[in-house]
């Protein structure tokens, strides 16, 4: 008898459709599953002994995909695993089910998208730190500044214009407000969107929610932006409080009951979770540091020919 083929029966594997998890299977139960093109080389899948689920293009050799046939021939994609290995190999190969194409294995399945809106209490929760936080907030800040320079360059550049002083005031106030209305729009509108997170938040893979796991309501989503300003308003510290407390919470979070997780917490993938900075928040962070200095140089620099052109 093949030993192989006995500790392949008694391992159990799972897969993930959409958020569920569906299983425990056998490697033959899974393989079927492949061949009907109920999953494909995209779909997650795990089985013990390893220490996170990964793609099942990473299990072909182990589940000897490469030796199946019955797929390609049933969808008459003309994919044939035996003979295409090295597609698989270089992410070029077409998908079982997709009818072929360019489509590569490695591109993140439909259980990998973004954290969905259904709460999954009693599992770890990832905190968001202080410096992810910060990394989201500056690509934010950049975000909203793309929209408010030009809104804020129309409206003071009309007061420039009419040469009416009153006027100016009006554009310059008119300039604020629809700044502000930006910022509400943009920071509410995707804090509460089912995916609890701005663009920057995105990036960085954090979320904003309730202290329970659940989606904020546009309501919500406003409280918080103007408790927000809040914290600004105090020299900066209600941020910096994110740093000390017990859940990582800023001084608008404490306000209105939010905090600011990872894009997993509280899903049934809550083994997906981050708990370091992460590539994309290290870089982010480097970015803004060389920003900062250079910001801080070119100042440097204006002062100087200011002072010797008055001297």
């Amino acid at each position: 008898m093949d030993e192989s083929k006995g500790i392949d029966a008694m391992t159990e594997w799972y897969f993930a459709d959409g958020q569920e998890r569906q299983g425990p299977l056998t490697a033959d139960e899974l393989r079927l599953r492949f061949q009907r093109a109920q999953i494909n080389l995209a779909t997650l899948v795990w089985r013990e002994g390893y220490p996170q689920w990964k793609p099942l293009s990473e299990a072909v050799d182990e589940l000897q995909l490469q030796n199946l046939s019955s797929a390609a021939e049933n969808l008459g994609s003309g994919f044939d695993l035996r003979g295409d290995y090295t597609a698989i190999d270089n992410g070029t190969a077409p998908l079982p089910g997709t009818g072929g194409g360019t489509h590569s294995p490695y591109t993140a399945p439909a259980a990998s998208s973004y954290a969905g809106t259904a709460v999954v209490s009693g599992g770890d929760v990832v905190y968001a730190g202080f410096w992810k936080r910060f990394a989201s907030y500056f690509i934010d800040s950049l975000v909203v500044g793309v929209i408010n320079v030009p809104i804020s360059l129309i409206f003071n550049g009309i007061g420039a214009v009419s040469g009416n002083e009153s006027v100016g005031v009006v554009m310059s106030l008119l300039a604020m407000a629809a700044s502000l209305v930006v910022g509400v729009a943009y920071y509410a509108g995707f804090h509460s969107s089912a995916g609890g997170a701005t663009l920057g938040k995105m990036a960085v893979g954090i979320k904003v929610v309730r202290g329970n796991g659940e989606r904020l309501t546009l309501g919500r989503g406003i409280g918080r932006y103007f408790g927000f300003l809040l914290s600004s308003l105090t020299l900066m510290i209600g941020f910096i409080m994110a740093a000390f407390t017990e859940r990582k919470q800023a001084l608008h979070d404490m306000i209105c009951d939010t905090v600011v997780v990872d894009k997993w917490a509280y899903t049934e993938n809550e083994h997906l979770q981050e708990p370091g900075l992460g590539t994309v928040t290290i870089v982010i962070l480097v970015i803004s540091g060389l920003a900062t200095v250079a910001a801080i140089g070119l100042g440097i620099a204006m002062i100087g020919v200011i002072a010797s052109s008055m001297s």
